[in-house]
């Protein structure tokens, strides 16, 4: 399969909608490392260096995801749900690694790694779904522009409080 050109927001839309209805996920937090299990993939925790979040190897009959031990539980969710993206979307010779990658790093702002964004995109829009986020801040009423509200959700869906302000403003930039 050929290296993507642009990015496949339809084709991630409808993967992420699909995994969630599979494993029946109607409330936060979604439990990626059950997805990723029930997937065919294994999880294996790794003392890993700073620099590296997590790594994708494949195997003869399933991937192994590997993710770095020592970073944060909701780093560890976000690596997980970012690898099982390069195991549905991407190909690769034999082992795929992450660096310490962040929500917006430099290469994914400057849209110069494709495979980068859709792993990135498919893991944010896994971890806090569209329709459970928009029920949750209309139900919430929460103030979007308030570090405290935005705490609150992140807590709720087991994400950084990093994540949950850049997905809330992708969505609200969305609708305008």
């Amino acid at each position: 399969m050929p290296k993507p050109l642009r990015v496949r927001y339809s084709r991630i839309a409808r993967l992420v909608d699909e995994l969630l209805e599979k494993y029946n996920v109607h409330e936060p937090p979604v439990n990626v490392h059950r997805i990723a299990i029930g997937e065919g993939h294994q999880i294996s925790y790794e003392y890993l260096d700073d620099e590296f979040s997590g790594f994708l190897l494949k195997g003869t009959k399933h991937f192994v995801i590997g993710v770095n031990r020592s970073n944060a539980e909701n780093r560890q969710r976000f690596t997980i749900a970012h690898e099982c993206a390069h195991a549905l979307l991407h190909d690769f010779d034999d082992i795929h690694v992450d660096k310490a990658f962040k929500l917006r790093s430099p290469l994914s702002s400057k849209a110069i790694d494709v495979e980068e964004i859709e792993a990135n995109t498919f893991a944010a829009w896994l971890l806090m779904p569209e329709r459970m986020l928009r029920n949750d801040l209309l139900r919430w009423g929460i103030d979007v522009q308030s570090d405290d509200s935005v705490a609150e959700l992140a807590h709720a869906y087991e994400v950084s409080q990093q994540s949950m302000a850049f997905r809330i403003a992708n969505l609200l930039s969305r609708l305008r």
